[in-house]
């Protein structure tokens, strides 16, 4: 495609906050859903985690900034939560004797889990890519890019109607007039405004949920209510410095003083739930890599290398872990929206990471993130996740489908993504993505090079 920004170019200092914000907005939700999912799901089993979204988000804009550094700022590339991982969070927090230790095992299963990414950095480093390209042909990369869009679909639609006790209808027209703002403003849009969709997209969206939340107010009806402002209330009940300004609360502050609580048994536990998943990641941060190189039209697994890239990505996780508990992971969203955009400037990046660091200390902006409807959230991602689908489904523009090898593989790899296709092996789960992955590797190889004359 198209890039109005390439890798290097470097838009002007004020393009720069806005295309950087549009990124924040891109991940936000994903990255504030993790800590989200572990406190509700600990809090059913009795245990009070308080797992903060600000740390989240400032582990978030450190990772990606040692991302940067180990990729010498030639991928473009953002660092976020890893949904992956939140199994192998609950076994930190579930295998703890005290709440404090589970938090020390969320710093040590990253830890364990970012250095299976350096030794496959190390034998990247030594063995080179064409292995890579010949294990991971654009017929078993392309439809596998384009499961990690469509594995997200429920998600996405499942967002798009989420009233949060409101209507359903309500929320859906909420998150149509996002999704109708960002398609047509990413399509006719001139100049600045054909660069920040997704900003204009959530402000729509987010502006037509506080029109109906109003009627409501005037009318009584709560079906109209599909936004809630607890987040603002909470933080100015009672206004006092943390109502502006608070530091959140990191994950190596809240697991001070437990190793002397360390156990050989629960280190096991973080071993076996936290390195297996490293493994799967490992697929994903390929098929990201893979996806965004066919965007930028540069293979950033050579240049700057996969060593590099998965230096960045285990380093990045681990610190990320290191502040805000979850380890991070490349996100498909971040890549989604260079890809609609056509901006690949890594200078964005650059901002977009300093400025989730920012925006974690800031109180009134972290209650205006956990204020925007997942309605209109699930607009964009609409948008999002189709479009890193149609990204691998591209990719398949120069396979021949017509040979059975090519046309087994492909489908495949579709029908096990779309059908989510989950294994378990024990505390071990191979999740959709490196399933798909997984048997379109074996059929590709399975069926070897197809013979003439056998279509």
């Amino acid at each position: 495609m198209k890039l109005i920004y390439g890798i290097q170019d470097k838009p002007k200092f004020s393009q720069r906050i806005i295309f950087a914000l549009q990124q924040v907005l891109a991940i936000m939700a994903a990255t504030l859903a993790v800590p989200a999912v572990i406190n509700n799901t600990m809090k059913e089993q009795g245990i009070i985690t308080n797992m903060s979204p600000a740390a989240a988000l400032l582990g978030a804009g450190i990772g990606t900034i040692v991302y940067l550094l180990f990729t010498r700022s030639k991928s473009p590339v953002f660092l976020g939560s890893s949904f992956a991982f939140i199994g192998s969070m609950l076994s930190a927090f579930a295998g703890a004797s005290t709440m404090a230790l589970g938090y020390l095992g969320l710093i040590i299963g990253a830890v364990l889990a970012g250095l299976v990414y350096v030794v496959l950095a190390i034998l990247a480093k030594k063995l080179g890519t064409d292995w890579l390209n010949k294990l991971m042909p654009p017929v078993v990369i392309g439809p596998t890019v384009a499961i990690i869009g469509l594995s997200l679909a429920s998600n996405a639609v499942g967002d798009f109607t989420n009233g949060a006790g409101g209507s359903t209808y309500v929320a859906m027209v909420c998150g149509l007039v996002t999704l109708l703002t960002t398609v047509l403003v990413a399509t006719y849009a001139k100049k600045m405004a054909r660069l920040i969709p997704f900003i204009l997209g959530i402000l729509a969206g987010y502006a037509c949920a506080c029109v109906f939340f109003l009627i409501g107010e005037i009318a009584g009806c709560d079906e109209l209510k599909v936004i809630s402002f607890q987040p603002f209330v909470d933080i100015f009940s009672k206004i006092r410095l943390s109502s502006f300004l608070d530091v959140p609360r990191f994950t190596f502050w809240e697991g001070k003083g437990a190793f002397s609580a360390m156990s050989f048994g629960y280190f096991v536990t973080l071993l076996t739930a936290y390195v297996p998943v490293a493994f799967v990641v490992f697929a994903e941060h390929i098929a990201d890599h893979k996806n965004l190189s066919s965007i930028v039209e540069q293979d950033l697994l050579k240049e700057p290398g996969l060593h590099r890239t998965l230096l960045g990505d285990g380093v990045g996780s681990m610190v990320g872990a290191f502040f805000g508990g979850c380890p991070n992971t490349t996100y498909g969203e971040s890549i989604g929206c260079v890809a609609i955009t056509g901006n690949a400037s890594v200078v964005t990046i650059w901002y977009a990471a300093v400025l989730c660091i920012l925006i974690s200390f800031l109180s009134p902006f972290i209650a205006f993130l956990q204020s925007i409807p997942s309605c209109v959230m699930g607009g964009v991602c609409i948008a999002l996740y189709g479009f890193i689908a149609v990204s691998g489904l591209k990719m398949l523009q120069g396979v021949d489908l017509n040979e059975n090898r090519n046309l087994f593989t492909v489908s495949v790899i579709l029908i096990t993504g779309v059908g989510g296709l989950v294994l378990k092996i024990g505390a071990v789960e191979i999740r959709t993505v490196a399933c798909a992955l997984i048997l379109g590797i074996l059929v590709n190889k399975l069926l070897g090079k197809e013979k003439a004359g056998n279509k």
